[in-house]
């Protein structure tokens, strides 16, 4: 029975570090937390309200947007208590309820980005069958299917993390629960943990990068075989977000991800707080760039404000 080896609760402690910039630290958190509150949402009611953006693209962006909600409210809201040290304590069970939220909303968003370079291969090299192709059912399907794949995979380290012995160690490092960080706390081997998280990550997010890598260079292909050279900047323009948006989410994201397994020589204070930018800062910047760069959204959000 390895019920009473579990800690009734976790103390988080911020930054290791940097406890007395806390403050000052929480202030620009707080700042973009709000700013990708107030631009997801203003995004989603656009896009429902208009009922010309109800295509497969928007329909993407409406998902991914509500990615991003979830993704910055399971966690921001914790961290702005613990940075002004109003709560640093969270129990057993809402620490293994945070990391299952974090990560499932993560693999989802991975999906999702995924779905919209599908959506852009075929708007650019067979528009003819755009129509026919993303119907409504398959766009609907494939949100059912990415929060299938993201609860499999995310599942199973509820119990990785649940079968380990902690030994009273209920001390964390960090503002937020993350899987390795909460297996760090263990005294017992958790080698099972960190390979099941390698392969979780580059059986979600590593294969979803490598396709969508695949999609784009089957897209470039498709516009350099093109007869008209003015098709091609027009082409890549609609990509120009996507290629944007895909850069903030992964490489912040794989670094840190890498670095928290096999970086030990990285600074602990920089890991942590890269962690807090990477569920902060895209949230906050992917509505203000398809916005600045889709024409139709930025007319219709001028026309609701």
């Amino acid at each position: 029975n390895l019920s009473g080896s579990h800690p009734a609760f976790f103390i988080l402690v911020g930054i290791p570090g940097m406890e007395k910039s806390h403050t000052w630290i929480s202030i620009p958190v707080c700042m973009m937390y709000s700013a990708a509150l107030l631009g997801n949402s203003v995004l989603l009611v656009t896009i429902v309200k208009e009922r010309s953006l109800h295509e497969p693209m928007y329909i993407f962006l409406c998902m991914l947007a509500v990615c991003d909600l979830l993704l910055s409210t399971a966690t921001v809201p914790k961290t702005l208590s613990v940075l002004w040290s109003l709560s640093t304590q969270i129990s057993f069970s809402g620490c293994l309820a945070q990391m299952f939220s974090i990560y499932f909303v993560f693999v989802a968003e991975s999906a999702v980005l995924l779905a919209m370079a599908f959506d852009r291969y075929v708007a650019i090299c067979n528009p003819l069958r755009y129509t026919t192709i993303l119907t409504r059912s398959v766009v609907g399907k494939v949100g059912v299917v990415a929060l299938i794949r993201s609860f499999c995979i995310m599942f199973p380290p509820i119990f990785l993390l649940k079968r380990l012995p902690y030994c009273g160690h209920n001390v964390m490092p960090h503002t937020y629960c993350e899987h390795i960080g909460v297996a760090r706390l263990a005294c017992a081997d958790i080698s099972v943990n960190i390979w099941y998280g390698v392969a979780a990550g580059f059986l979600s997010a590593g294969l979803d990068a490598i396709s969508i890598i695949v999609s784009y260079a089957l897209i470039f292909r498709c516009l350099r075989g093109r007869p008209s050279p003015r098709a091609s900047p027009r082409a890549l323009h609609t990509c120009g977000s996507h290629l944007c948006v895909i850069a903030m989410f992964y490489t912040p994201a794989f670094f840190s991800f890498l670095a928290h397994r096999f970086g030990q020589h990285v600074p602990r204070h920089v890991l942590i707080s890269l962690a807090n930018l990477y569920v902060v800062v895209p949230p906050m910047l992917n509505p203000i760039i398809y916005g600045v760069r889709t024409r139709q959204i930025r007319e219709h959000v001028a026309h609701l404000l």
